[in-house]
């Protein structure tokens, strides 16, 4: 079997450890073009998840001819200028019928675009088309999105049936066993622990395991990896929301919880969640005001 030569470079990305990815990525001599392209597509996907699109746009030419280049400078700027995702999202509606279904590249970081405009048709269609196990886990994740656990399954049993051991098919295990909750959230919480045990505990396992513990009304216990993972990211906004979301249970006070609203409005207004919440709290304003005339 052969050695992948970026191992520890796709490893560090799936478990949400971006800087160690890009340092990773440093160490490693690429032996073909290939190889060169999907090194430099985790590093730059790093930076973006990092919210240093300006770095991406900087090193990434407009007139880039690569494909992994060109889509990841669109990502990059789709997620820096809210005021132009429209025309982003028209401008890759139009590649979408022009270009290559077969670029993996392509129609990864196309799809990532029609995921978070909720397009989850649009997103399918593409992924559908991927063979790598990072394709095919975002296809369960948006199955997931959609409620379709069922479909998230048959896709996990191709996952494991390729290669059952790799950190995504591991990750993707848990957020299925997560969804099918019950007895399963127990399954879910001992994968992430062990990849906690063997990688170290980034915020993105410690949030998934503090949600496990939620679902389990074990509040005190995620509160406790919450608070571990907001002193390595205090802004993130996962942390932001579970602990809301605790401290509601845990009877935390008005104060504590303001804050926390505060730093996702401030640093997440764009997130789903945050959206969700002003528009409810902006409703009920209104029907109060109403009550009162």
């Amino acid at each position: 079997m052969s050695v992948d030569n970026l191992f520890n470079v796709k490893n560090a990305y799936f478990l949400g450890n971006y800087q160690q990815c890009i340092q990773a990525a440093e160490k490693v001599t690429c032996k073909t073009n290939d190889e060169e392209e999907e090194k430099s597509s985790f590093v730059y996907r790093s930076f973006i998840a990092q919210n240093k699109h300006s770095l991406v746009l900087s090193e990434i030419s407009p007139d880039t001819d690569v494909i992994s280049l060109k889509c990841l400078r669109r990502l990059a700027e789709y997620y820096s200028n809210k005021n132009e995702r429209s025309n982003i999202v028209t401008e890759i509606d139009s590649d979408v019928k022009t270009g290559d279904a077969s670029n993996e590249h392509f129609c990864l970081l196309t799809a990532l675009i029609y995921i978070n405009e909720s397009d989850f048709e649009n997103a399918l269609r593409l992924l559908n088309n991927c063979t790598s196990l990072e394709g095919q886990a975002t296809m369960i994740q948006v199955f997931l999105k959609i409620d379709r656990v069922d479909l998230a399954m048959k896709k996990l049993k191709e996952m494991q049936e390729i290669d059952e051991d790799a950190t995504i098919t591991q990750l993707a295990s848990a957020w299925v066993n997560t969804a099918l909750g019950k007895d399963k959230l127990k399954d879910a919480f001992y994968t992430y622990q062990e990849l906690i045990d063997k990688y170290g505990g980034t915020v993105s396992l410690l949030v998934s395991q503090a949600s496990c513990l939620i679902q389990q009304e074990k509040y005190e216990e995620a509160e406790k990896l919450l608070i571990d993972a907001q002193q390595k990211d205090a802004d993130n906004a996962e942390v932001c929301i579970n602990l809301y979301v605790v401290n509601s249970y845990l009877g935390k006070s008005a104060e504590s919880q303001g804050r926390l609203i505060n730093q996702l409005k401030h640093f997440h207004p764009d997130h789903p969640w945050t959206i969700g919440y002003c528009s409810k709290v902006e409703f009920f304003e209104k029907l109060t005001a109403e009550s009162r005339a």
